[in-house]
């Protein structure tokens, strides 16, 4: 039988010092009498060569009883070669973590490790290198689709059939590419947490064939003159934002492709020269856009709303106007007129300006196709500049929305 040295008397009766007083009892247990009379109560023990002290809480709030079973607890885990310690500082650990974690959900952040916190750290680390337009679109998928479902669980806890769940959602709407994309997009999130240590896998890789397959084909487009007045009537009623509205009544004027026109910057507009001139990401080549009248006019009322920074069709979701409107929210305003995705989009009104110009107002192939931003070559096999026929671009541009108003109108 185990001898106890200690008794509540003692304790009681053990008068503090100048000095630490150790009390001992038994299995490297001790009372440890601090000169303020405080007492803690310690349990030495070796593992792997090495002398180590634990403290197991103060008395009287650990009674002799609690200490002595705390004591015995770990003499076991010393025992079986477990180091209490490191079991201790795991704990430690972990209960640090629930603390940030509370408070971060408290503030509205995601917790530490949830996919959206993997996710915002693969962001931020992979994808500096990328353009802005295809970092909004990328994260704008996440926020939109991903995050409120599975945003704020662990990415270790994600399943395969929850992430099926949400892209077959997307795909039922229509959106098959976006879909795949954002399949593509969680894919990579997953990889970036195997590599950095977290406790996941990529669950994307059994969701291959899930799918429908992405049907490649021309943008919807109207060509049709009486398709295309009723067009023109439905934007001119358009009743949503002012934003919205001018960039819809501008695209079919400009005829430049979407992400180009909702990106347009205020800077790239001459308002002297009537003239738009930025750089076209595709081709990485220099562009200018002659500006009709119609186009100043409306540029010239929407300015005071925007034009104090840096975007002429800025979104108002983003502080300040500091990012553009959306890829889908154009669309979304030519859903709002009620008409499909198999019926108009915005990229279409440059098949519309392609052929209309061709076949009704009779101009030169090749204008067009440099005010479409198409690499054009001489006989010689020479890229032209982006001042080639601009002169007749700029007539051309004016007739072209002159024609529009008319068909509207009458």
């Amino acid at each position: 039988m185990i001898k106890k040295t200690l008794s509540d008397a003692t304790i009681r009766a053990a008068k503090p010092s100048t000095k630490d007083i150790r009390l001992f009892d038994s299995n490297g247990l001790y009372l440890l009498v601090k000169p303020n009379d405080s007492r803690w109560w310690r349990i030495d023990y070796s593992i792997h060569k090495k002398r180590k002290t634990l403290s197991l809480g103060t008395y009287p709030i650990t009674s002799l009883a609690d200490a002595r079973r705390k004591a015995f607890e770990l003499k076991k885990l010393v025992a079986t070669g477990t180091d209490p310690s490191e079991i201790r500082k795991e704990s430690k650990k972990e209960n640090v973590q629930l603390q940030i974690n509370d408070e971060r959900i408290s503030n509205g952040l995601s917790p530490i490790d949830s996919f959206k916190y993997v996710a915002d750290e693969w962001f931020d680390k992979r994808m500096q290198q990328m353009t802005d337009g295809y970092k909004f679109r990328v994260y704008r998928q996440l926020t939109r689709d991903v995050f409120p479902h599975i945003g704020n669980k662990s990415i270790a806890e994600v399943t395969s059939q929850e992430l099926l769940k949400i892209i077959q959602e997307i795909e039922r709407r229509g959106a098959v590419e976006s879909a795949h994309r954002t399949l593509r997009t969680c894919s990579q999130v997953f990889r970036y947490g195997v590599v950095t240590g977290r406790p996941c896998s990529d669950i994307t890789t059994c969701l291959k064939g899930a799918l429908a397959s992405v049907k490649n084909g021309h943008f919807s487009a109207v060509t049709d003159l009486k398709t295309l007045k009723q067009l023109l009537i439905s934007i001119e009623s358009f009743n949503g934002s002012k934003i919205v509205y001018s960039a819809l009544k501008i695209a079919p004027h400009v005829f430049v492709r979407p992400g180009e026109l909702r990106t347009a910057k205020w800077s790239d507009i001459d308002f002297s020269t009537k003239e738009w001139r930025y750089l076209v990401t595709k081709t990485n080549t220099q562009h200018i856009v002659p500006l009709s009248k119609q186009v100043i006019s409306i540029l010239e009322l929407l300015k005071p709303f925007t034009g104090k920074g840096c975007y002429v069709f800025p979104s108002l979701r983003t502080p300040n106007g500091s990012r553009p409107i959306s890829d889908v929210t154009l669309l979304a305003g030519l859903r709002r007129l009620g008409y499909g995705k198999d019926e108009v989009t915005v990229h279409g009104f440059r098949a519309t300006a392609r052929t209309l110009l061709d076949e009704v107002l009779k101009y030169r192939p090749d204008y067009i196709e440099h005010q479409l931003a198409h690499n054009v070559r001489d006989p010689l096999g020479r890229a032209y500049n982006r001042t080639t026929h601009l002169e007749a671009r700029k007539e051309m541009m004016q007739e072209w929305s002159n024609f529009l108003d008319k068909l509207r109108d009458y």
